[in-house]
């Protein structure tokens, strides 16, 4: 009897420290903008906000293809396409911190005040983003949504002023996160509405515990997520701008997931026995954005000139280590209305003189090319990939000044217009190719400050628009074709690469995977002790 008891117990004591959750720390590239992700676009903080902190209506599954029910457990969408009405989880409860402590569970008010504060001028929340509200306004989010209504406190209805077959998709980006209207109503009270951004309250797996720029973002695993509480705790996100200094923290154990990695370092990191790479083709396109409201580059043939000029084959060759398919146009190879006979801009300096003097720039012109410090997917080496565009534009008389300018910087004064030729990329948030076009190309995008050429081209816009109305895929796709086209054609940008998405783990960290659009998942990994 003693030894069968003794026996009882180690088996338990053994299940309790396999079930101890274990700290899992990752190395990140840069510091996120803030929390309050609605008021921004860059994937850095979407990756440090909505993705840990956060939960929206409904998530878009990548390895299945289709939208799946998260806050919302169900939806019925009208025959016409005009009236969305969705059923909210029970019992969903609010993070519960020193700053905030929650007095009821999740209802339709939280959902009606997160959408209402970006699209309703009116709303008393809706001044306090200094920036504005970047995707909400691009996405035309205000005019496509008559009316967002409140049934029961079980129930959303909202009804669109015309169908848009993107917007179920839609609603699963990260700036679509849903936010405590309790949360909210107590910081305006108080007369602090800008805590929102700096002490998050969210429904996610991880709570907010502490931000240090550039340093550390510090997270602890929520026991009352609504779909189990993580099995690692607590979640660091460790600040790390150089690629270097991620792996070898990765190396030391410092590190257990090692985000943006070099190719090289992916290289390494396969042939060291205790790491692993996880890796699928990325729903993205790096590029360089030509900013077409700054003389000369308004002149498309000057665009034009710049994408004959650069020997791309040899930038993705250098800058990716070949691990990324060069790009012809903004869409990846694996986005279902992908033009693939479009005709790209091949390595051409006599045509690209021609188009210069034809343009009245025969003797070339001066600009500025803007990069970030720091290396990330859609761009290993910054630097290098500078360098290589002003050596090829100085081959056409093009005098161009490199300027290095901190990730969030950068960010900020792109969506002012402020750059000539910026290193950017775009990540599509939902698997519709529209996630492209109407963020990157639509006048919208132009006010909002997501669309980094810059013009507002009414053709191309009437393509982007009817292509979102209607269901019929194959008509969107030769919609679509038709704009991938104007775009080349007017050379809005300098197409770069689509790089293959990839994390280096620990080989102790199991259930993390990869998404092609850069989003990140730790609610359900797990580290080995």
């Amino acid at each position: 009897m003693r030894v069968a008891a003794l026996s009882v117990l180690f088996t338990s004591l053994f299940v309790a420290g396999l079930a101890q959750a274990a700290p899992l720390s990752v190395c990140t590239e840069a510091s996120p903008e803030g929390f309050d992700v609605v008021q921004y676009n860059s994937l850095t903080t979407t990756n440090a906000s909505a993705d840990v902190l956060m939960n929206r209506l409904v998530e878009f599954d990548a390895g299945q293809g289709k939208v799946v029910p998260s806050l919302a457990q169900a939806w019925t969408v009208s025959d016409d396409g005009l009236t969305y009405d969705f059923t909210l989880r029970d019992g969903v409860k609010f993070h519960s911190t020193d700053y905030f402590k929650p007095t009821r569970t999740l209802n339709a008010d939280d959902v009606l005040f997160s959408f209402q504060r970006m699209l309703y001028p009116a709303h008393a929340w809706h001044k306090t983003a200094p920036g504005g509200y970047p995707h909400a306004q691009s996405l035309q989010l205000g005019s496509l949504i008559k009316s967002i209504e409140a049934p029961d406190p079980q129930h959303v209805r909202f009804v669109l002023s015309h169908p848009d077959a993107t917007f179920l998709a839609t609603l699963s980006m990260g700036f679509a996160s849903i936010y405590s209207a309790e949360y909210a109503d107590k910081l305006l009270k108080a007369g602090t509405p800008e805590k929102l951004n700096s002490q998050p309250i969210g429904t996610g797996p991880f709570v907010f515990q502490r931000f240090q720029k550039d340093a550390v973002v510090r997270y602890r695993a929520n026991p009352d997520y609504f779909d189990g509480k993580p099995a690692v705790d607590p979640l660091i996100f460790a600040i790390a701008t150089d690629p270097n200094v991620r792996l070898q923290k990765l190396k030391r154990n410092e590190c257990q997931v090692a985000l943006s990695p070099k190719p090289l370092d992916i290289t390494e990191a396969t042939q060291d026995g205790s790491l692993k790479v996880a890796s699928t083709p990325a729903f993205m396109t790096a590029f360089v954005a030509l900013n077409s409201e700054h003389p000369p580059l308004d002149k498309p043939e000057v665009r034009q000139a710049i994408n004959l000029a650069f020997d791309k084959s040899a930038y993705v060759k250098a800058v990716f280590d070949d691990t990324a398919t060069a790009a012809n146009g903004p869409y990846p190879p694996n986005t279902w209305s992908y033009a693939k006979d479009l005709p790209g801009y091949s390595l051409n300096l006599k045509k690209a003189k021609a188009l210069l003097t034809k343009a009245g720039l025969g003797e070339g012109f001066s600009t500025t090319i803007w990069t970030r410090p720091s290396g990330s997917l859609l761009n290993p080496n910054p630097s290098l990939g500078a360098q290589m565009l002003q050596a090829d534009l100085a081959k056409v008389g093009i005098k161009a000044e490199i300027r290095t300018i901190e990730w969030g910087e950068l960010i900020r004064r792109a969506k002012a217009g402020e750059h000539d030729l910026l290193f950017m990329g775009w990540a599509g948030d939902n698997g519709d190719p529209d996630n492209f076009l109407t963020p990157q190309f639509s006048c919208a995008a132009v006010k909002s400050g997501t669309n980094f050429a810059r013009l507002c081209d009414s053709r191309l816009d009437q393509l982007i628009n009817a292509g979102r109305t209607t269901n019929d895929q194959s008509v969107r796709s030769r919609l679509y074709q038709q704009a991938q086209t104007l775009i080349q054609q007017q050379a809005l940008w300098l197409p770069l690469a689509h790089p293959t998405a990839a994390t280096l783990l620990s080989k102790r960290v199991e259930g993390y995977q990869v998404s092609p659009f850069g989003r990140v998942d730790f609610s359900k990994v797990s580290v080995e002790r």
